[in-house]
């Protein structure tokens, strides 16, 4: 088994925490960022100098730079970026305000897109690496009430698809993670930041979702650790996985999502063709 050095964002709960823990139990490396300082005290406490913590706020992009390259420069090489901290906000779009909107995006979209910007200079000279993006199977597939977070998710996906034929020449590879239910705090957390409640909306299905975050039987089938193991073996498989689907859920989501969007295109392919001048003779 390779050794190798990981940077982390949002390593305090959840698929970070999960990942830090398992990547120093095998005698990886770690640097790993929460929003609190203190927030991850107890691994440090337990794995001495091969992890490092830094306190940093995705939504400050001269902190993010700052700290990656804090990180390069404390451990020499980085081989793996896991852009992971992000959270989800859901709720009709009439009811979240402008300062929750920009939260979101700032966190799950631009936040990754500025840890990946900082590292790839780094990446580069070093000869190669691999970059792990947390998406959700909610980066392909919708669901009312969720029409912010999807918006972060979708623009995520974009990006690293993108990119991944981008810096492929330069010996970077790319995987976008899309995970379904896990039983992390996810949904609490979900549920406590939620926008207000239009009473438009109560009994419609966007409506329902506060119901859903708030229903302590409803229990997510994804084992974070095993997920989190499939993230962490991904990094060994060359070339990357562009995709990394993980849960039966968000098998059965994207799948399904796909299907329809393929039919709706198939549908339109004369009336697509329609609109083209005429063919030269």
């Amino acid at each position: 088994m390779t050794q190798r050095t990981w940077f982390i964002t949002g390593i305090s709960s959840g698929f970070g925490r999960e990942m830090a823990i398992q990547l120093l139990s095998r005698g990886d490396r770690v640097f790993g960022t929460v929003r609190q300082s203190g927030a991850a005290d107890d691994l440090s406490e337990a794995h001495g100098d091969a992890l490092r913590i830094a306190t940093l706020d995705v939504t400050d992009v001269a902190a993010i730079h700052r700290v990656v390259a804090e990180a390069f420069a404390s451990f020499g090489r980085i081989d793996v970026i896991v852009n992971n901290a992000g959270y989800g906000l859901f709720g009709a779009v009439e009811g979240l305000d402008g300062e929750q909107i920009r939260h979101q995006i700032d966190t799950n979209l631009v936040g990754p897109i500025e840890v990946t910007r900082a590292a790839l200079p780094f990446l580069r000279r070093q000869g190669g690496g691999r970059i792990l993006a947390l998406s959700t199977y909610g980066g392909q597939a919708t669901h009312p009430g969720a029409s912010l977070y999807h918006a972060s998710k979708w623009g995520l996906e974009g990006f690293f698809d993108a990119l991944y034929g981008e810096v492929a020449p330069l010996g970077i590879g790319v995987t976008i993670v899309e995970p379904g239910g896990a039983r992390t705090a996810f949904r609490a957390t979900a549920g406590a930041r939620m926008g207000g409640e239009p009473e438009a909306y109560k009994d419609t299905p966007v409506g329902m979702i506060r119901s859903i975050l708030h229903d302590p039987t409803r229990i997510p089938n994804g084992d974070p650790s095993k997920m989190v193991a499939r993230m962490i073996d991904s990094v060994d498989r060359t070339p990357a996985p562009k995709r990394l689907v993980l849960g039966s859920d968000a098998y059965a989501m994207i799948a399904k999502a796909l299907r329809e969007r393929l039919a709706d295109v198939e549908a339109q392919e004369k009336e697509a063709s329609a609109t083209d001048f005429p063919a030269a003779r």
